[in-house]
């Protein structure tokens, strides 16, 4: 898929801004976007997020919202409005595409991407979040895969250290490269219930990842943008 936007056509070095992506849904793409979001804001910059696609929204008097993009909207540097942040809002928590199918709606890159550069004209950085994991479909024809490639955004994955988590973390950085796309870091979030091995199954990641581990989440009880910021460096190659 070929991207004729102008921000995939600057040079990495040019953007900031980065793609959250994980093993699976449920495993702390939002907490990790947040604390990336407080890291970059404690460099001096502003920044901006935006969850493009979200199921499981709750309907509220100005519409359907999610919980997640409004954490993201809230952390924003800037007062953004809702449907800027999440373009594509839908009540049953189940697969976005059978849920956009359900009401007539076709998830739409272009939108998605127009409301991306919209915003990069408001922050200095954007963070994208992902919905479920690295090849959940939007349509009939394109995955979230294709809308990274679209923003030509560098990619973070994160992990949910738990049973299973080395099949689905080595399957989805090896998915990412061969989409074309640039893993620049992970994180590895230990969610409960934790396994004796927990420890040992970072290690064994982090010597079969090339990308590097960019920090290791606690189990927190009251997560904030900063607490989450403690835990996490940005890459190495941070966007300027």
């Amino acid at each position: 898929m070929q991207c004729h936007s102008p921000v995939c056509n600057l040079p990495v070095s040019k953007r900031c801004g980065y793609f959250i992506t994980a093993t699976d849904t449920g495993v702390g793409k939002t907490v990790v976007t947040l604390g990336l979001m407080r890291l970059l804001q404690a460099q001096g910059k502003s920044v901006a997020a935006m969850k493009p696609v979200a199921s499981g929204c709750e309907r509220h008097a100005a519409g359907l919202h999610n919980a997640d993009a409004l954490l993201l909207q809230q952390q924003a540097s800037v007062a953004l409005d809702y449907e800027l942040v999440n373009p594509y809002a839908f009540e049953p928590a189940i697969a976005p595409h059978i849920a956009a199918e359900q009401l007539g709606v076709t998830i739409d890159i272009e939108k998605i991407t127009n409301n991306y550069n919209r915003l990069c004209k408001s922050a200095d950085c954007v963070l994208v979040e992902g919905v479920g994991g690295w090849l959940v479909p939007l349509n009939e024809e394109e995955t979230l895969a294709d809308l990274a490639r679209r923003l030509g955004l560098e990619i973070i994955m994160v992990v949910a250290i738990r049973l299973g988590c080395l099949n689905h973390a080595l399957l989805t950085a090896a998915a990412i490269r061969a989409a074309g796309c640039t893993l620049v870091g992970w994180v590895a979030n230990r969610l409960p219930p934790l396994g004796d091995s927990a420890q040992e199954n970072i290690t064994a990641l982090e010597s079969r990842i090339s990308a590097p581990l960019l920090g290791v989440l606690p189990d927190f009880q009251g997560v904030s943008a900063s607490k989450v910021a403690d835990h996490l460096v940005l890459p190495s190659r941070s966007p300027s």
